[in-house]
């Protein structure tokens, strides 16, 4: 109860950064690269370990923005100049040119080095075919749905490798579905594409929506646990799922990934506390709201000692040890 675990990313370090900028110029050749993602890698599975997080996370050290790194390596795909995300957050925007198609599994081999890091699970990691739909360009498929399920295809095929390798936790995130809630029915049959057959632990992450449009909907999305944000939103969020009953295992975010605050320990129990008004404890994961990477390096390791500290406190004064 209350496990532990983190969304997907963490920041890059600035010698990772400064890498992938003289990588991009021609000044750093592949293999110099690679070494310093999993120099990084190193360095945060350490850190988790460190402080007792439960489920782990590879900090996707090798990846740049959530939909290009897999548009990249999937044929069938172009990549656009930058087009802005949110913010100052910029990406370049993946085009689907033609019928999509994997030639290789895109994130097995990073996911077996990775975990033979560790005793502890690592997540799998994939962004889900609606959320690469939403935040690509489509000039080939004749539909919206054609598109997403020719990615559901795919990505059920990516699910399945990272499955026989060992995953015993796939994550497949789907922020788009909470922006558009008129298509969440053609993000769920994506996703019973995705999941089906699997029998590994699934979760998807969605956040910054509205959340009271696809609930209690958002229950059949075939995944065993939904990571939802809700420290952004200072809580106010959890009022949406309290009827009906939540009947999935939830992943609650109690840190803010947009704020350079670090959270009190007691405001995070205070946030766990009020988590566990709506959802019973055996339901209940921990973690931020979203990936970290935009947070600095330092800022991240302090959101996540006070994360598990506060959830540690909760579990000894609930007795749930």
């Amino acid at each position: 109860m209350l496990e532990t675990t983190s969304v997907g990313s963490f920041p890059k370090p600035d010698y990772l950064a400064k890498a992938r900028t003289a990588h991009s110029k021609g000044d750093l050749d592949t293999n110099g690269l690679l070494a310093l993602e999993e120099r990084a890698t190193r360095e945060w599975i350490k850190f988790q370990e460190d402080i007792g997080i439960d489920i782990l996370v590879h900090g996707e050290m090798e990846r740049g923005d959530m939909t290009t790194f897999f548009a990249e390596r999937l044929t069938g795909y172009g990549v656009s100049g930058l087009v802005r995300s949110y913010g100052n957050r910029y990406y370049r925007k993946p085009i689907i040119e033609d019928v999509l198609d994997r030639p290789n599994a895109m994130t097995v081999e990073f996911y077996k080095w990775s975990q033979a890091l560790t005793k502890k699970p690592v997540k799998g990691m994939l962004t889900g075919p609606y959320t690469m739909c939403d935040w690509s360009f489509d000039e080939h498929y004749a539909s919206r749905r054609d598109a997403v399920l020719a990615l559901a295809e795919i990505i059920h095929d990516e699910v399945k490798d990272l499955e026989a390798a060992g995953a015993k936790y796939i994550q497949i995130d789907e922020p788009a579905i909470s922006t558009r809630p008129d298509e969440i029915d053609l993000a769920i049959e994506a996703m019973e594409i995705v999941t089906s057959g699997i029998k590994a632990t699934t979760i998807s992450h969605i956040c910054y929506g509205d959340f009271a449009k696809i609930y209690p909907r958002v229950l059949s999305l075939p995944v065993d646990v939904l990571d939802l944000e809700f420290a952004n939103s200072h809580m106010t969020n959890l009022e949406i799922f309290r009827k009906p009953k939540f009947t999935k295992k939830v992943s609650v975010g109690v840190l803010d990934v947009h704020s350079h605050v670090i959270e009190s320990v007691k405001e995070v129990k205070e946030a766990i506390m009020k988590s566990l008004t709506v959802f019973d404890p055996e339901q209940v994961w921990i973690d931020p709201d979203c990936g970290l990477k935009t947070r600095t390096p330092q800022e991240a390791m302090d959101k996540m000692k006070v994360m598990v500290e506060a959830t540690q406190q909760v579990k000894r004064e609930l007795g749930l040890q």
